[in-house]
């Protein structure tokens, strides 16, 4: 199971990365006058001075894999894809708006995201599960920071995510691999728990585009398909929201999908990971080693059932 560490940045990100990160938040401050000085600010402000809340021991997996080889269908099926098309990815401006059924709907600008930040700053490093496992140090806040900003009625009991569509730039979506746009959700009690992120970095830096930049979230006790990237809408909703993978093969992807070494895959086994880099297969490890945090959300269901 995964414990708490108060580790210094330096032995979260690699200090080549991490002795640049002055550097990139300079070259950032080109990328759009008057726009990039506070995202690069909040940027800087999420990175200073971590509180590593519910990382891991695990070392964490190489910058050059967290971000070369991914699962972005919008840009394509293989894990390269991402890195090679995401480039075009336009991400400023860029909003992100709130609804449903809440008191105070909203539309934040992404400065407006970053700028929510709580004053004590987070890195967490989380073990993450989609096939192969990785171990990322992203930078980020509870999730429900966000969404109390917007009052959710006492009717609402999901949250549904929407990512972008950005038709010309992502082959991916001109080929209809998925029912666009991408789609996920989550309960309300999972979306409100604290390990629910917000993630707006990793590394040291602002998010790469082929991770789901400028914004997505990571629900790391879940396989994860369920961490909807480059977000555009947030949705409270009354009933269980249709996602995309459930809609593709409703059979081999349920709504819930945490890390279950009891629930196969109808195609293969999920008992074991391999975690991207090493050659050999380690047990996969319920609700991903956080089951003392997240268990307690599923008390009294049968998880073969939903799954």
């Amino acid at each position: 199971m995964s414990k708490r560490h108060n580790l210094p940045e330096s032995q979260v990100t690699p200090r080549p990365i991490y002795e640049r990160r002055r550097e990139f938040m300079r070259l950032a401050l080109g990328t759009a006058a008057g726009m990039a000085f506070p995202i690069a600010q909040a940027a800087e402000k999420l990175s200073a001075r971590p509180a590593a809340a519910f990382s891991v021991s695990d070392a964490p997996t190489p910058y050059k894999s967290v971000t070369g080889y991914n699962n972005f269908y919008e840009f394509g099926s293989d894990k390269e894809d991402p890195a090679q098309y995401a480039h075009a990815l336009r991400t400023r401006p860029w909003s992100v708006t709130i609804d449903g059924l809440v008191a105070k709907p909203k539309t934040l600008a992404i400065d407006d995201v970053l700028r929510l930040a709580p004053r004590e700053d987070r890195i967490y490093r989380l073990r993450c599960v989609e096939g192969w496992s990785m171990v990322i140090p992203w930078i980020g806040y509870p999730l429900a920071v966000l969404l109390k900003q917007v009052e959710p009625l006492g009717s609402a009991k999901y949250v549904e995510f929407t990512s972008a569509v950005q038709p010309d730039v992502m082959p991916g979506v001109q080929r209809q691999l998925l029912d666009w746009p991408y789609t996920e959700g989550l309960r309300l009690d999972e979306a409100m728990h604290p390990l629910a992120l917000l993630v707006l970095g990793l590394y040291g830096e602002t998010l790469p585009n082929q991770n789901g930049a400028p914004l997505r979230i990571a629900v790391p006790w879940k396989y994860g398909f369920k961490s909807a990237k480059s977000l555009v809408r947030i949705r409270f909703t009354e009933r269980q929201p249709e996602t995309s993978w459930m809609k593709a093969a409703p059979n081999e992807y349920g709504f819930y999908s945490n890390v279950n070494p009891q629930v196969d895959h109808p195609r293969w086994s999920q008992a074991r990971e391999r975690r991207l880099g090493e050659f050999f297969k380690r047990p996969t490890l319920m609700f991903n080693g956080y089951g003392d945090q997240v268990a307690q959300l599923y008390a009294g269901m049968d998880l073969r059932k939903y799954f």
